[in-house]
């Protein structure tokens, strides 16, 4: 069991902190630009990418080692003219298991036909007692921010990203862009701050809970 101090500035402070690998994989990227701003049209692809790497930043100044899927807007399926979809899922499930990671955030924008829909939710494995623990704690993280209009419940999802490798996995959905208000707050340099900062925090907690092994 792994003891904490506080949480200052986005860093954990600890004396006994483990050199925890974390995958940070930010959903979609090159022609697959995933839902779009109900507004703006922006690409949930590129918002996905500023979250995660605010997340990077708050993780790799508190000492984990992280390690992204993607870094920039391409995608990940090379110089591919077909199947591309199925080429950029696979190669990052290669990168999570090259990497052996001791957890995976898979970071999602949402959209929904009702554009009063709004809200970040986490998603996990069921099979995965451990990505259970860790999606809740990122649950109760995004329930406390301010702007949060109603509290959710994180949930077993059937998804790839979930399933493809042994490690503890979670689908953040930070939001719906299909929600006017909310697609003017993912907009900005500080709403996706706090974003990170959640998810942050739920992994600090869920480290906090778990035994961390080499």
């Amino acid at each position: 069991m792994l003891c904490f101090g506080s949480i200052k500035n986005g860093t954990a402070l600890s004396s006994e902190f483990p050199k925890t690998k974390v995958i940070l994989d930010a959903g979609h990227g090159g022609i697959d630009g995933g839902v779009s701003g109900v507004n703006t049209g922006v690409k949930e692809s590129e918002l996905n990418l500023m979250i995660v790497k605010k997340l990077e930043r708050y993780l790799v100044d508190a000492g984990f080692e992280v390690r992204l899927t993607r870094s920039t807007d391409a995608g990940l399926y090379g110089l591919a003219t077909s199947n591309r979809k199925k080429k950029d899922m696979e190669k990052r499930r290669q990168i999570i298991e090259k990497f052996k990671p001791n957890l995976v955030v898979s970071v999602h924008l949402n959209r929904y036909s009702l554009s009063t829909r709004r809200g970040a939710q986490v998603f996990y494995n069921g099979e995965s007692e451990n990505g259970k623990i860790l999606a809740e704690h990122v649950q109760q993280a995004f329930n406390g921010l301010e702007e949060s209009t109603r509290s959710f419940s994180a949930l077993s999802g059937d998804y790839y990203m979930l399933k493809c490798t042994k490690y503890p996995s979670i689908i953040a959905e930070c939001g719906y862009l299909s929600n006017p208000e909310e697609e003017k707050l993912l907009l900005t340099e500080e709403y996706q701050g706090k974003i990170a900062y959640c998810i942050f925090k739920g992994i600090v907690g869920y480290v906090a809970q778990t035994t961390i092994t080499e």
